[in-house]
């Protein structure tokens, strides 16, 4: 089953925005996001889909797909899953371990196990030794608005919505403690800053959450290597810790899990090589007795492939759902949760491709 063909495709999905409540990123309003997705096609005729970090860096990430990745494996063997990505990673290690590269990595990572999938006629989490499950909780991962009433809105309408487990990306207290209030008591609330802090200020912001019952609290040191600062935030500052969306590799988990940084682990499977890296950290994660919730900030194969890796843990664990909405997208009704779950594809492979892409 040789690789003949690998090709990216770029979707910008708008989002439904609405009025007086507009996410903003980097001090600009967020109406959109783009989606990286790998196409891999083999001379069976099987096509496996993936997706690379797509948000704000595709253009990097699709060329080092377009020019470097993709006319490397054309001619390999696409059940060879583990020696791939193995040579990929060895052979391009001198342009980094994190980054464009291994995001690059990601996405054909996940094509691959998608084609893995289809030809043994297995859902991937079949494949990596999941038993049968249609679904699986997942959480409403809101974007950041700046806005305490905003914040409100977004919080209740999502609890309609049937979440029962909310996530901010505030950074102020004024927000953060919106979501609370209209979450009430018994709702995980889990607070995502992106990085914003020194270590003092982040147990300083810590012991201020304390009141309101905050899950987790995650990346709240910059530069978000500093895993040292991360351990003393999450021994001082009294709450769980969560990160990893910025981590490259396995290795780099294997440092923070030995620095006492986390609580939560957040491999991202667009980022950190896929589906076979996401595996490698929540084995690493296991021995450490650390809890693996995927970061799943996506709506396509990424999102998928989280899905699978999920169902296949043997306790499970929640699924992030980026909170907005679209008109349309590519892979219809599969990225949205009812009553608070997501399900999980039966289909051979990922389960479904993109159409219209």
């Amino acid at each position: 089953m040789k690789i003949t063909r690998v090709e990216t495709r770029v979707v910008t999905l708008p989002m439904l925005v609405d009025a007086g409540a507009t996410p903003m990123l980097g001090g600009r309003a967020r109406t959109s996001i783009d989606m990286l997705l790998v196409r891999i096609e083999t001379d069976t005729g099987i096509t496996g889909w993936g997706e690379a970090f797509g948000h704000r860096i595709f253009p990097a990430t699709r060329a080092a797909i377009d020019m470097l990745l993709g006319p490397m494996i054309v001619g390999r063997d696409a059940s060879q899953i583990h020696a791939i990505t193995d040579d990929l990673q060895r052979t391009l290690h001198g342009v980094g371990r994190n980054g464009p590269a291994i995001y690059a990595l990601s996405g054909i990572d996940i094509a691959l196990w998608d084609i893995a999938g289809k030809a043994a006629g297995l859902p991937l989490y079949r494949l990596l030794g999941g038993s049968r499950t249609d679904d699986l909780p997942a959480y409403a991962s809101l974007l950041r608005y700046g806005n305490a009433k905003a914040v409100a809105r977004y919080t209740s309408q999502a609890l309609v919505r049937g979440y029962r487990h909310i996530k901010v990306h505030e950074i102020t207290l004024p927000e953060i403690k919106a979501a609370r209030d209209a979450a009430g008591p018994g709702i995980p609330l889990m607070v995502d800053t992106n990085c914003p802090w020194t270590v003092a200020e982040a147990i300083t912001m810590a012991r201020a959450l304390a009141p309101l019952d905050v899950h987790w609290l995650e990346e709240p040191v910059w530069p978000p290597e500093n895993l040292a600062g991360l351990a003393e935030v999450r021994a001082r500052g009294g709450l769980p810790t969560a990160a990893g969306e910025n981590y490259g590799t396995a290795w780099e988990f294997r440092r923070a899990f030995e620095a006492g940084a986390l609580t939560y682990a957040q491999p991202s499977v667009t980022k950190i090589g896929g589906v076979t890296e996401l595996r490698r950290v929540m084995t690493l994660a296991e021995s450490f007795g650390v809890t693996v919730v995927p970061h799943s900030a996506y709506f396509g194969p990424g999102l998928l492939a989280s899905i699978h890796c999920i169902a296949a843990m043997p306790g499970g664990s929640l699924v992030e759902r980026f909170y907005c909405d679209f008109a349309e997208n590519p892979l219809g009704e599969a990225i949205h949760p009812k009553n608070g779950r997501i399900a999980v594809p039966q289909g051979p492979g990922l389960g479904l491709d993109p159409a219209g892409v």
